[in-house]
């Protein structure tokens, strides 16, 4: 797969947030409480492709310790959206997604692992694995999109996201990154993927050399997390298990 125009775009953005490098600034009127909540609407990934993240997670840790793992607070996912709603509208933003999980046929979108990738900085590379963006996939991001956008806002502030005592204030390339999600990381420019971990350079490059299998894998559920620091999904707030034929419980 030739890295597109838009992937190197999406992954410029992804590598800001997640190593939180120069701060590019929000350049928007921020609100200024929690009255709004940054939100990332994605799929869930199933045994398989769990399996395969959380196996290149566990060798790109061993190449590199100082990397993170994929937990709790770094859930393995495909991102469909991100965007600031208020948070009073929570409740209906799930109501609009729900219905979108309900008349698609979500547990039967096939999602097919391409390669590995990586987008260097220095010395360091975020590596994840790219998944086909297929018009059925397109089409579900554009449904989720369509369903959020009356209850998005421009932007928000670090009481947005999930914070800690130790690190409350988030990246301000961050809080760009989700205010500019659509359009410039959405439609067209869409490149889903799962994020698999952090390495050196000349270890990546040595990975990405070896052959990759493609596969198949197919959704295991549907959710909103609340955004944490460096993009992750941090905080589950719904969740939707899927049925075959696209019927969530």
């Amino acid at each position: 797969m030739k890295v597109t125009t838009s992937l190197r775009l999406w992954l410029k953005g992804a590598m800001i947030c997640a190593l939180a490098m120069l701060a590019l600034g929000a350049g928007r009127a921020i609100a200024a409480d929690a009255s709004v909540t940054a939100i990332n609407i994605l799929l869930e990934p199933d045994a398989k492709l769990l399996q395969q993240a959380a196996a290149t997670n566990e060798r790109l840790l061993k190449a590199f310790p100082k990397g993170f793992a994929l937990d709790d607070s770094h859930r393995a996912h495909i991102t469909l959206v991100q965007r600031f709603v208020l948070t009073e509208n929570l409740e209906k933003v799930y109501a609009a997604v729900g219905k979108v999980f309900a008349s698609a046929n979500v547990a039967g979108l096939e999602l097919e692992a391409l390669k590995h990738y990586y987008l260097p900085d220095k010395d360091l590379g975020l590596a994840g694995i790219i998944i086909k963006p297929t018009p059925e996939l397109l089409k579900l991001e554009q449904q989720v999109i369509d369903a959020v956008t009356p209850f998005a806002v421009e932007t928000g502030t670090s009481a947005a996201f999930v914070t800690t005592p130790e690190d409350p204030e988030i990246h301000p390339a961050l809080i760009t990154y989700v205010a500019e999600f659509v359009p410039k990381h959405s439609g067209e420019n869409y490149d889903p993927h799962v994020t698999t971990g952090l390495a050196p350079r000349q270890y990546l490059d040595k990975m990405l050399k070896e052959p990759f299998k493609t596969f198949t894998s197919f959704p295991a559920g549907a959710a909103v997390y609340q955004l944490g620091q460096f993009g992750t999904a941090a905080k589950k707030l719904k969740e939707w298990n899927l049925k075959p034929g696209g019927e969530p419980n």
